[in-house]
């Protein structure tokens, strides 16, 4: 049995679904599997006119070696994320080449169910949420209309979409009593491999700078109180103590702090919010003084998580702007005064030239920030190349650098002067969501500062770039218009009130209400669960079992309600013609039986009235047709109804 028993529009209808289905995966699955998939949708939705050009069981056998051919060639096998979603993918399209029956369309319709689902394991913002359950719902109404008597697109979409209304009350008290298992988990099968940027172990010329015309999202922060002024927003990451003279390495140093700082000035509690990434570093607030109990600090005062670092995850800190971290051990003091080979003629004269051996250490500090503020140094996203000896030629030839080019000269500075000193890379500023009331920080804001050791006071910040470039450091950046000029750019100096125009308005509600989705829907895992629980009073597996099943009754009982009273109040058409059949017949005392069917009961009928054989047939028929059979023709309810109502015994 070919295409002849299946309907033209239906079939359209499913592969409409199925590629929209499929689409988002042409940016996760390699090229030639998603172009492979794309030929065979093609060449399925060219058969629904012309079925002579569907394959035989020989080229549908061919197409899935080649299909498994280009799986093995492009993943190396079939295990993994990206290679399961590609197999589903592809035998997704190798099933629509074999469709003979409504058999065949159910098997496709889950399939696409699992496909439509595997888009979660890449995305999980609002928007594919949203995409998701539209597409769900276009696959619920291809089943609608399969088991329709008379396909009717609209009918069928309105349908889905009542089911989906339904459902969702008692989907989301699943979604909030149900356990939340944190294992086994899907993420297995995410590839090591997945591109994520941001900072690295190591700081080269230029890095950050690109980084800078990027408006990716790190990481979210919703302040418990005051938010910290834009010159107090420096969010720690990497320190980067190693040099060769062009590329400096951050230390791998996961061991938990020995070090005690000392803290003062005003405590900032906050929730952090952290998007995936590659290394396990969150980006405190500088200095965090107490965290999470999944949080750890590093000797290099950097905070480490022991979650996965692919996943988004939420951290509460309390951080203090002001501290001390004591002494400095023999070992990290040597590690802090490494230099790749002995300075230049002109760094030693620049050096002395500024009392760098001979005055206290922060004299030359403060001589060598005046140094840059004074003299024609420039603060610029596009430097001229430095490949060989990058520290000398900005210096004394360019002059003009980024952030990380000012932080790495005037750390190789300190330590000539025998001064330890360090990189510190991370994040400064963020832009303030007005109407989510939390702080945005992006790859934008990808900064670079220097950090000397001073007797009594332990490790301190100190930021050239704020010498050169106050701005970048007061009034923060401007995404936009940096990435969208591709120079440097701050925010803008305007009154509050005035400075979200409707645009960035409406931008910013959008981010405010993803920010809630991330927080509260996909980042609901067992601890939250838990919290919240316990915030309703229920502690314990039996409680919670009450819970869940009281909430599943109050949901499904009134709903149940409803269905069945609808049902009876809005009985088929044909069913009371049937009916008013029934009754007549009972007036010659032939009363249907209880249980008893349309055909038995004719059967008997016929025997009782054989005058009236050939009318109690044909009504029978009918009503068999239109109420159980999807063969049913437009005049069918018509002729029934003639056929009751011309009736006379």
């Amino acid at each position: 049995m070919h295409d002849t028993s299946l309907n033209l529009r239906s079939l359209v209808f499913l592969l409409v679904s199925i590629g929209l289905i499929s689409l988002p995966h042409g940016w996760h699955i390699p090229l030639p599997l998603f172009g492979f998939f794309s030929v065979l949708w093609v060449w399925r939705f060219a058969a629904v006119w012309y079925s002579r050009c569907l394959p035989n069981r020989l080229v549908l056998f061919v197409l899935t070696l080649a299909g498994i051919a280009l799986l093995v060639s492009q993943h190396g096998g079939l295990f993994g994320r990206d290679a399961g979603t590609a197999l589903f993918v592809v035998a997704l399209g190798l099933k629509l080449l074999e469709i003979h029956g409504k058999r065949d369309v159910y098997l496709i319709v889950y399939l696409a169910f699992i496909v439509a689902a595997s888009q979660f394991l890449y995305e999980q913002s609002i928007l594919m949420a949203g995409y998701i359950l539209l597409v769900c719902a276009a696959l619920l109404a291809t089943l609608i209309t399969q088991n329709a008597k008379q396909v009717q697109t609209l009918v069928a979409v309105k349908t889905a979409a009542i089911i989906i209304l339904q459902a969702l009350p008692m989907t989301v008290v699943v979604f909030v009593l149900f356990p939340r298992l944190e294992a086994p988990r899907w993420m297995w099968l995410q590839d090591d491999t997945k591109a994520l940027s941001g900072l690295s172990n190591t700081l080269e010329p230029g890095s950050i700078s690109e980084l800078s015309l990027s408006d990716e999202l790190v990481f979210r922060v919703r302040f418990a109180g005051d938010v910290p002024p834009p010159q107090l927003r420096y969010w720690r990451g990497p320190v980067y103590s190693r040099t060769d003279g062009i590329r400096w390495s951050a230390t791998g140093n996961n061991n938990q702090s020995t070090v005690k700082p000392s803290f003062s000035g005003e405590a900032y509690q906050y929730t952090l919010l952290m998007e995936p990434r590659k290394e396990n570093w969150v980006f405190g607030l500088d200095m965090a003084e107490s965290f999470d109990a999944s949080l750890s600090r590093n000797d290099l005062l950097q905070l480490q998580t022991s979650k996965r670092p692919s996943e988004r995850a939420e951290y509460k800190i309390v951080s203090r702007p002001f501290y001390n971290t004591g002494a400095i051990s023999p070992s990290e003091k040597q590690e802090n005064l490494q230099l790749p080979a002995n300075a230049s003629a002109r760094q030693l004269e620049l050096v002395a030239s500024l009392r760098g051996f001979h005055a206290e250490p922060e004299q030359f500090i403060g001589n060598l920030l005046n140094h840059f503020r004074q003299e024609k140094f420039y603060y610029t996203l596009t430097p001229p190349l430095m490949p060989d000896n990058p520290i000398d030629t900005f210096l004394f030839e360019t002059r003009s650098g980024f952030c990380s080019h000012y932080a790495t000269a005037f750390v190789y500075l300190l330590r000539i002067a025998k001064i330890p000193a360090r990189v510190v890379g991370g994040y400064q500023g963020g832009e303030i969501n007005k109407v989510g009331g939390f702080l945005e920080v992006r790859q934008a804001d990808a900064h670079a500062w220097a950090e000397a050791w001073l007797e009594h006071k332990g490790w301190v910040r100190f930021d050239p770039t704020a010498a050169v470039a106050p701005e970048r450091i007061e009034r923060g950046v401007n995404v936009d218009l940096q990435i969208a000029s591709g120079a440097v750019s701050f925010s803008p100096m305007v009154v509050e009130s005035a400075a979200l125009n409707w645009l960035k308005r409406s931008r910013q509600l959008w981010q405010s209400i993803d920010y809630n989705w991330q927080r509260w829907v996909i980042n609901y895992h067992g601890g939250s669960q838990k919290q919240f629980l316990q915030l309703l009073g229920i502690d314990g597996v039996g409680e919670l079992v009450k819970w869940l099943v009281g909430g599943l009754l109050l949901i499904t009982l009134p709903l149940a309600w409803w269905l069945l009273r609808q049902k009876a109040t809005a009985t088929d058409k044909a069913v009371r013609y049937y009916r008013r059949f029934c009754a007549k017949l009972a007036k010659a005392g032939i009363e249907i039986r209880l249980g008893e069917g349309p055909k038995d009961f004719a059967e008997r009928a016929q025997k009782q009235c054989p005058e009236l054989a050939a009318r109690i047939e044909q009504i029978t028929a009918l009503f068999i047709r239109l109420r159980y059979q999807a063969d049913a023709k437009a005049g069918d309810l018509q002729a029934l109804k003639t056929l009751v109502g011309g009736l006379r015994i």
